[in-house]
C-alpha cells in the first residue's frame, strides 16, 4: 500500500507543476490595484477631461468701442470740466451745453470725425462752428471763438484733433471760454435745430 500513495502523491505533484506551467494566474499579481496608482476607469475619465479642455472654443468676449470725444479745448483734462449742462441761464432758458473756460486764443480742436456743416455769427454764441459727424446724425457745436484756423470752410472734412479754431470771447460771452454742445439732428438734417445731448460723460467728465 505505501508504494501506492508514493505513485498518487507523485502523480498529484506532476499536476500542480504542469498546471502551474500552463500559465495559472500568479495569486500575488491579482490584487487590488497598488495605491496611488490610478484605475483604468479613472485613466479614461481623466483622458477624457483632458480632451474636453482641449477642445472647448474658447469664449471671447468683445467690449463695445469707445464713443469718448477728444476735449476740444487743448490743454485741458478731463478733471478740469465742470458739468455746466442744464444750468439756468436767466429766469426761462437753461445751458445746453458745456462752457470750457480757457485763455484767449487757446487751440479749439475737432473732437472728432467729421465735415464742417455751417459757420456761422450769431448775437449770443459769436463765432461758432457747426460739425455733422460721419453718420450726419450728430451735431457738434463750437461757439464764442475768437476766429477760425486757416483752412475751416463749410464743406470741409475735420479729422478727430484738427486745429478749427481759437477760443475767444465772441457773442454774449463775459470771459473767453468755448461754449461747446452736441445735440441729436433731425430727419432733415437741419444744423441750427436738433435735440441736445450732455457733453460731460462723452468728453471724460465724472
Amino acid at each position: 500500500m505505501k508504494w501506492i500513495y508514493m505513485v498518487l502523491s507523485g502523480v498529484l505533484l506532476a499536476a500542480l507543476v504542469l498546471f502551474w506551467a500552463a500559465g495559472a494566474p500568479d495569486p500575488t499579481m491579482m490584487s487590488a490595484t497598488p495605491i496611488g496608482m490610478p484605475s483604468p476607469v479613472q485613466v479614461n475619465k481623466a483622458a477624457l477631461s483632458s480632451t474636453q479642455r482641449v477642445a472647448r472654443p474658447t469664449v471671447v468676449i468683445i467690449q463695445p468701442a469707445s464713443h469718448r470725444l477728444l476735449i476740444p479745448v487743448a490743454g485741458v483734462t478731463a478733471s478740469q470740466l465742470s458739468n455746466t449742462f442744464n444750468q439756468a441761464r436767466g429766469s426761462d432758458r437753461r445751458h445746453e451745453a458745456l462752457d470750457i473756460p480757457a485763455p484767449q486764443g487757446t487751440h479749439v480742436l475737432a473732437v472728432a470725425d467729421g465735415k464742417v456743416a455751417k459757420l456761422f455769427t450769431s448775437k449770443p454764441g459769436g463765432l461758432t462752428i457747426y460739425q455733422f459727424d460721419v453718420s450726419e446724425k450728430f451735431a457738434y457745436y463750437y461757439a464764442h471763438l475768437d476766429h477760425y484756423a486757416e483752412g475751416v470752410d463749410e464743406g470741409v472734412l475735420l479729422k478727430r484733433g484738427d486745429l478749427i479754431g481759437y477760443v475767444g470771447a465772441t457773442g454774449n460771452a463775459v470771459t473767453p471760454h468755448l461754449h461747446f454742445a452736441i445735440f441729436e439732428l433731425g430727419p432733415k438734417k437741419q444744423w441750427w435745430k436738433g435735440s441736445a445731448i450732455n457733453p460731460f460723460a462723452l468728453l471724460g467728465g465724472v
